[in-house]
């Protein structure tokens, strides 16, 4: 009479289909269904809210962001406000000192001439690129019109983001994902500064002054975006000291 078959443990194999049932209905069994897709980070959300603020004015220059009261109001813990400042810090939307700690920033003199000299060599290039393709982009038209719409309204805060769309729509048109990219990055800072520094313009001149910048600047991007920064920047420096 034949042994039973035994397997790799030594003990009887079992019979042709016993457990194969068992085994199938595992290997059936539905899927679990996938965790739902994660929101925002926790510090990522705490760094839009400290950005929205800083932006609309609603914490000074200068004001200090401090990671223990940051944490008790947003109910997270010190890694995560701390990470959520050098997400601020990053875009120079705050500044970190020894001793001091991280306040918002604050642009003296210096800092201005280096970020419109930045700004100065990104325009220049994607303008010259713009001119060279013969590019003239509707979108700047729209963005002189909402620049137009603000000033008649009388609103500063709009006219800052009509202000800067007229100048990225103007960088974005040549088409650089890295011009591109860079120039956004200085668009708070710049907000930053022009929120708290209103230079005198009368009702209409800003409108007036950036058609007749797009139009030259379209020609003769090298000379005119150098010539418009500089104008701007001593409005800005004039408009600080109270000249």
């Amino acid at each position: 009479m034949p042994r039973p078959a035994r397997d790799a443990r030594g003990g009887a194999a079992a019979p042709a289909g016993v457990g194969d049932e068992t085994a199938l209905s595992r290997t059936a069994a539905p899927p679990r269904p996938a965790p739902p897709a994660p929101g925002p980070r926790t510090a990522d959300a705490v760094a839009d809210t400290l950005r929205a603020a800083i932006l609309s004015g609603a914490l000074a220059p200068g004001t200090p962001l401090r990671e223990e009261e940051l944490s008790a109001t947003h109910g997270i813990s010190r890694h995560t406000a701390r990470t959520a400042l050098a997400r601020l810090t990053a875009e120079r939307l705050a500044t970190s000192e020894p001793y001091r700690g991280v306040r918002v920033s604050q642009l003296d003199d210096d800092a201005l001439i280096a970020l419109q000299q930045l700004r100065c060599a990104l325009e220049t290039e994607a303008l010259r690129i713009v001119r060279d393709r013969g590019i003239h982009p509707a979108e700047v038209d729209e963005a002189l019109d909402a620049l137009a719409d603000a000033e008649a309204g009388g609103d500063w805060s709009g006219t800052l983001d009509a202000h800067a769309r007229v100048h990225l729509a103007l960088v974005a048109a040549a088409g650089s994902a890295r011009i591109t990219e860079e120039y956004r990055r200085l668009d708070g800072e710049m907000r930053l500064l022009l929120l708290h520094v209103r230079p005198a313009y009368a009702p209409g001149a800003l409108t007036a002054e950036h058609r007749a910048y797009v139009d030259e600047a379209l020609h003769d991007p090298e000379r005119v975006v150098r010539a418009h920064l500089e104008h701007s920047t001593r409005a800005i420096i004039d408009g600080r000291s109270g000249r």
